[in-house]
This record gives structure tokens, C-alpha cells and sequence, in this order.
């Protein structure tokens, strides 16, 4: 497994808009992640490319045995094949300006080594010097990894596998990885899964050879240095190493938001900085007799350990300040590349009103039938319909997939709390239950509220390849706050020169520093779950809420103290990020004293 010339990453974004992403930058060296939630998608794009490349493809059929599995292997076999093209055909082009080659070499970060070997080779005005440093780049281009992503929390057993040896649906799609010829990384988002972490230990590739090498990697998406501890432990005990922890903002992300309670990313990476070698120490002290007994392998020293930080990061300032503050390896970089059509998979109406989005445009919802808050664009063909079906008096959505359905309140097989089925029953029983009619209503706005999201996110995909036409499409997206500062659709060199600091075009208007978009997402949330629960909160409640204040107050501390450090363009940037803190702490207090009820008294609080 090599590692990739770039310093930034492309998440996961949805079940469609990174279905397709290595096959459209890995042969730049860029990596990226694809979804496995999706196999009936997975298997249409397969189609797709088989056809394109010149591939065969015999169907997989919905009936046929370990259908979810052999769709993900078959599909990542191909990807991969068709990388390793890709890359093979760009070694062979000449060193001339527009060539893939020259571009490979021309995208790489300002202080690569290859970037620099690559000018040397354009300069030479020596016949054989040159030929001979064209033929070292050339063996040194090295394709982006291929990632994998699995969300923990969709999980289930598919209703007619139910009671006759059926299996949960990620355990499928790991099985479908392991059996790839990949050597890459699998993403485990959304929190722990036992039973999905103890089948990682079923497949050989996940354990390291002799050399202390494995053929596939476990990488954890983790928003605190607690849940990485954790996690990794168990992992550890099972003989298998964490090779990446990713580091994500709780709240200023896309999709899913996972929120911590009020713990702010700045402050969440000084504790990595702090605590990464006694992180390492204490999974090698459980790893190392673990992997002797699984494998008879017994390393001396541990594995080498990324991380790396994502979360709505969006100047080159940005990017670099938290390389080289918190020593991490890399960057993901997800919500702006839903702008660049050369990376990602978006049907060009989600497009336009993707780079047409403004800071009212992007929301955090309770759309997910997964519980968890989701961000959406509130004018996407998803939002549009759900709410013309309400006004109909018809809510709910098809369950085509049935991926997320789970619940079981009714009798009968489970069900997604966003299809017809569910919500007409949910309402039913919530109208013989609710006599007030307001309480009623908001009951039953918060059941109506769900979106069928295992479908429409990867319908962008199905009408931008022509399986589903664009006027009976409802394709969901999910950006993240960022996207409101990106101003237009725009090229991978474009993109990526942005990230390197390179050009700086692509943003529009003022826009704050990420850690202060972050703690006005805190701020505004806090205010939001207390607004819920107020004014008969329980013990437990108030505790929450006032920890999350805590944390909150102790973030801006934080950022106070950072303000005394030199920073990269630091000038214009600490005058904002003072005003910023300020106007937070403001806001906090304030706050606090109109809602005092729902905090316990805090150290400095006015009571």
C-alpha cells in the first residue's frame, strides 16, 4: 500500500457523490472514499463502467446469494483495474503542458519533493539528464488511495432474511471489501458497532504480515480523543491496528453531524498533539500480545499511526494552520469538492443550487430516519417533494431500498421512519393518543419531517449516468455549512490550487475562520436543545447542558490563548477571530441568564 502524494483527502459525501471519485482523480494521486451503503447503486455504476472501459459484466441479481457482498467486491475489483489503467496510461504521456502526466506533477503541494524534482526536469537543458529524471517521475507516480466507508448506525438485517440465517447488511459489504483485491483502507463512521468490528477480525488482510504490513487498513472517523481510545482498544484486543483516527468537526460537517457535548475541534486536536504517543503506547501495550496469539506475529515496534482532521476547512491558511499546529498527517476536504464535477457525481440541478447556496440554504435537520441531526439543502428535489406531499396530505416516501429500515413499534417487519407505511400508522396512533391539538401538531411534524435518504442521495448519480430520468428524480444532498462560502463550479486544478494556496478565487464574500463557524453552529445548537426541553427539563438534561456550556466557555478560552501564537497569514485573521470570540462569549452569557433554569451555576456566570 503506498501512500499518496497529497496532503488533503475526498471523504465520503453521501452514497452517490463519491460513488465513482477514484475513477476520476486517483490517477492524480489523490485519495477518496467511496460508500458501500448502496449495493443496488454500486452495481448500476458497475454497469456503467464496464460498459465505458470495455469490461465484462455479468449482472448481479437482487435474488442471488450474497448478492450485497459479490456487488461490492465485483465493483471494487473494477475500480480498481481501471485505476491501475489509468495510472499505467498517464506514465506513458509525454512531459508536455496539458498532458495528464504534466498535471499529476503540476497539482502536487508546493513543497513535495516530486513537485520540486519535476521543475528540475522541466529546466534541464541536458539531452540525457532530463531523459534520465522523466524516467525517476515517471516510477514515482503513484495512483490515490482507494477508500472504503461503512456507516456503523445503518445497519440491519434485511426483512426477508429475517429468522432464516440472516446477516446484518454492513457485515455484507465488509465481506465485500475483504474479498476485493483492493489494498487500501475501510472507514468506519458514525460510532462503535461490536458485532461489525468483531467480523473485522474474520479476514486475513486486516492483520499485519512479519514486515508489520497489512493489505487492508482500518481507519476511524472520531470526533473526540475519548471515542479514539476507546474504539481503538477494541480493536487492539483483537490483534488488528487503527492505522488512521480522522478527526471531525462534530457539528460543522456534511451529512450526518455527530454533535460532542460543546468540546470544539481546536481544542479536541490539542489533545490528540498532547496525548498521541501515550495514545499509541496504550494500543501497542494491547495490540502486540494480541497479534501473537491471533497471527504468531510479534512486532517490536508499533505500526505507524495518521491523523488527519476534517471538517469544514476552506482557505489554504486554514488547511496549513492545522498541519503544521497540530502536527497532523493530511486533510479531508468534502463539502467543496460537491463543486467540482471532474471529482464528484451531482445531477447539474442539485449542482446549480449547490453553487448558488447561501448561508440559509444549508441546515441541520431532523430528516435522517437515522435519529441523528443530518445537514440538507432546503431547496433540493428531496426537500421539495417531501414537503409538496405533506401539503397533500400524503406524507412519507417509497421504501424501494429499504436500507434504513429498523423500527419496530408496529407489528409486522420493521420499517423506515420515513415511508408511507410507517408515518400513516405513527400518525394514526398519535391522534388517538394527543387530545391537545398543538401538542398533536408538533407530534406530528417531527414524524413527518423524515426523508427517504438511502434513495435520494444517490439518485444524483442514477440520472447523471441515465438510469433515472431528471424530472421524476428527488436526489438529496447533503453539504455542510461550508458551502455557502464557495462561490461557483469549478475544475480539479482549480480546486486543488485553492487548497495549496495556490489561487484564492473561489470563495465568496467574508467568510470566518472555521473554528469560529464551528462555535456559532455550537452556540446555535445549544440554544436549540434547550429551547426543546425547556421548561421541563429533567436532572440529566440539565447536566448536558451544562457541560456543553462548560466546554463551550473553555473553547473560547482556548482560541483566546491561540490568539498569542504567530500564525500563517495571521494579520487580518486574528482581528476577526478576537471580534468572533467576543461576540460568542457574549451570546453564551446572555444566554445563560435569560434560560438560567436550565444550567446548573457555572464558575464566572453571572446567577
Amino acid at each position: 500500500m503506498t501512500s499518496t502524494p497529497h496532503s488533503f483527502h475526498i471523504p465520503v459525501l453521501g452514497t452517490g457523490f463519491t460513488i465513482d471519485t477514484p475513477l476520476k482523480v486517483a490517477r492524480f494521486g489523490i485519495a477518496s472514499v467511496i460508500s458501500l451503503g448502496d449495493d443496488k447503486l454500486i452495481e448500476k455504476v458497475r454497469g456503467h463502467y464496464a460498459k465505458l472501459y470495455g469490461r465484462p459484466y455479468a449482472p448481479i441479481a437482487d435474488n442471488e446469494p450474497d448478492t450485497r457482498a459479490r456487488r461490492t467486491t465485483a465493483y471494487l475489483d473494477l475500480v480498481k483495474d481501471i485505476v491501475d489503467e489509468q495510472t499505467r496510461r498517464l506514465r506513458g504521456l509525454p512531459f508536455e503542458k496539458g498532458s495528464d502526466l504534466t498535471t499529476y506533477f503540476e497539482m502536487l503541494p508546493e513543497d513535495s519533493p516530486l513537485k520540486h524534482e519535476h521543475a528540475r526536469m522541466a529546466a534541464s537543458g541536458n539531452f540525457i539528464e532530463r531523459a534520465l529524471r522523466q524516467a525517476r517521475l515517471r516510477r514515482a507516480v503513484v495512483p490515490g488511495s482507494i477508500d472504503v466507508n461503512i456507516m456503523t448506525k445503518a445497519d440491519r438485517v434485511p426483512a426477508s432474511e429475517e429468522g432464516a440465517g440472516g446477516e446484518f447488511q454492513t457485515l455484507a459489504a465488509l465481506r465485500g471489501f475483504a474479498q476485493s483485491s483492493l489494498r487500501s483502507s475501510m472507514v468506519f463512521s458514525a460510532g462503535l458497532n461490536l458485532h461489525l468490528y468483531a467480523a473485522v477480525a474474520a479476514h486475513a488482510d486486516f492483520f499485519v504480515d512479519a514486515r508489520g504490513q497489512a493489505r487492508k487498513k482500518i481507519i476511524l472517523k472520531v470526533s473526540d480523543y475519548r471515542s479514539a481510545l476507546i474504539q481503538g482498544k477494541i480493536f487492539a484486543k483483537k490483534g488488528i491496528w487503527v492505522s488512521e483516527f480522522r478527526v471531525e468537526s462534530g457539528l460543522n460537517c456534511g451529512g450526518h453531524a455527530f454533535p460532542t457535548a460543546g468540546e470544539a475541534l481546536g481544542p479536541t486536536l490539542e489533545e490528540f498533539k498532547n496525548r498521541r504517543a501515550a495514545l499509541v503506547e496504550e494500543l501497542f501495550r494491547l495490540y502486540q500480545p494480541a497479534l501473537w496469539e491471533k497471527k504468531g506475529i510479534r512486532l517490536s515496534a508499533p505500526p505507524a499511526v495518521r491523523l488527519t482532521a476534517q471538517g469544514g476547512i476552506g482557505t489554504a491558511a486554514e488547511d496549513r494552520f492545522l498541519r503544521e499546529r497540530y502536527g497532523i498527517d493530511g486533510t479531508g476536504w468534502g463539502t467543496p469538492f460537491l463543486l467540482v464535477p471532474e471529482a464528484t457525481t451531482v445531477d447539474d440541478d442539485t449542482l446549480a443550487r449547490l453553487a448558488a447556496a447561501g448561508e440559509t440554504d444549508v441546515a441541520l435537520t431532523g430528516i435522517s430516519p437515522l435519529g441523528a441531526p443530518f445537514y440538507a439543502l432546503l431547496d433540493s428535489a428531496s426537500e421539495r417533494v417531501r414537503k409538496e406531499r405533506i401539503a397533500r396530505g400524503k406524507p412519507g416516501s417509497p421504501c424501494p431500498n429499504g436500507y434504513l429500515a429498523n423500527n419496530r413499534e408496529f407489528s409486522g417487519p420493521p420499517l423506515c421512519t420515513a415511508s408511507f407505511t410507517y408515518q400513516k400508522k405513527k400518525i394514526e396512533q398519535l391522534k388517538s393518543e394527543i387530545a391537545d391539538p398543538q401538542a398533536l401538531s408538533r407530534a406530528i411534524e417531527r414524524v413527518v419531517e423524515k426523508a427517504c435518504l438511502c434513495r435520494d442521495l444517490g439518485q444524483g448519480a442514477l440520472v447523471r449516468y441515465g438510469f433515472l430520468p431528471a424530472a421524476s428524480a428527488t436526489p438529496a444532498v447533503c453539504p455542510g455549512p461550508n458551502i455557502a462560502y464557495f462561490s461557483r463550479i469549478c475544475s480539479l486544478r482549480e480546486m486543488v490550487d485553492h487548497i495549496y494556496g495556490r489561487s484564492s478565487d473561489l470563495l465568496r464574500g467574508s467568510r470566518p475562520h472555521q473554528f469560529l463557524i464551528e462555535l456559532r453552529l455550537y452556540v446555535d445548537y445549544l440554544k436549540g436543545r434547550v429551547a426543546e426541553s425547556f421548561p421541563g427539563m429533567g436532572e440529566k438534561e440539565k447536566a448536558y447542558f451544562t457541560e456543553f456550556k462548560k466546554n463551550l466557555l473553555a473553547g473560547i478560552d482556548y482560541y483566546k490563548g491561540l490568539l498569542r501564537e504567530e500564525w500563517p497569514d495571521a494579520d487580518s485573521i486574528k482581528q476577526n477571530f478576537s471580534q468572533g470570540l467576543e461576540s460568542a462569549r457574549m451570546e453564551l452569557t446572555d444566554f445563560a441568564r435569560r434560560f438560567q433554569s436550565a444550567f446548573d451555576p457555572l464558575p464566572g456566570l453571572p446567577t
